[in-house]
């Protein structure tokens, strides 16, 4: 009876024990769930914050990537540019070497151009009526040397021997007075001369005495009568200004036949 009671209560407590072990299992098997997933929510998170900063870094590297073309193609159009300004510069370049060529020979054969200019016009000055010889002289001598002049340009003695030029035609509508000598008898004497354009060069003794024209073909000052005496001190007059322009009597020399 004994071993009957102590088999049944092993039994009843096999039985409780296989009632309890699913319960106990299934808690451990429930907890063990809960905890992969925290861990797993966990790592997910960190996951995704990784995720969110690649995608921020993405972003940035995205933006200076942009950037970075935009200048590129800026630096591309202005290359452009810059090799169209080239090729234009180089084309000069050959057009100015060329004009550099053509001036070289220009100079080459303006320079002697030029010399014979200057010896035309002292041959000029020399045949020309005797006025302002000082003057005149002067000039010519200034263009002599500037032609030798290595620090004066072609083009500056070029101006300055057509500014000579320009001068002498001026001389042929213009009305001067001015003074100087005159050989009168084998005497010089201080005397008033006048020059009416290149129509007649006179002069005068400041007392008025004497006066004399130049005869292109005696090539010498001509003394001439007291009828022009008046004629000539107003014609002074009017050159300086100091009377009104009026008709005047002058020595003309009479043209020459051909």
């Amino acid at each position: 009876m004994k071993q009957y009671e102590i088999c049944r209560n092993l039994l009843a407590l096999a039985l409780t024990v296989a009632a309890m072990t699913p319960l106990q299992l299934s808690a451990q098997t429930l907890d063990d769930v809960l905890g992969v997933r925290a861990t797993t929510t966990q790592d997910g998170r960190r996951s995704q914050i990784k995720i969110d900063e690649l995608q921020d870094q993405t972003r940035d590297l995205l933006s200076q990537y942009k950037r970075v073309m935009k200048i590129v193609d800026g630096l591309r159009v202005y290359n452009q540019q810059q090799e169209r300004l080239i090729a234009s510069q180089e084309r000069e370049i050959v057009d100015l070497n060329q004009s550099i060529d053509e001036v070289t020979v220009i100079e080459r054969q303006i320079g002697p151009l030029i010399a014979r200019m200057i010896e035309n016009l002292e041959k000029f000055i020399e045949l020309d009526l005797p006025f302002l010889m000082t003057e005149r002289s002067e000039r010519i001598e200034f263009l002599k040397d500037a032609l030798d002049r290595a620090d004066v340009t072609v083009a500056e003695k070029f101006s300055q021997v057509m500014q000579a030029y320009q001068v002498e035609n001026t001389y042929g509508t213009t009305i001067e007075a001015y003074t100087d000598f005159v050989e009168i008898d084998g005497q010089e004497r201080k005397v008033d001369v006048l020059k009416w354009g290149r129509v007649a060069l006179v002069f005068q003794t400041p007392d008025g005495e004497i006066t004399g024209v130049w005869d292109k073909a005696q090539d010498d000052w001509v003394i001439v009568g007291d009828e022009y005496r008046s004629g000539v001190r107003n014609g002074l007059r009017i050159a300086r200004k100091t009377q009104t322009a009026n008709l005047v009597v002058l020595p003309v020399p009479a043209p020459e036949s051909n």
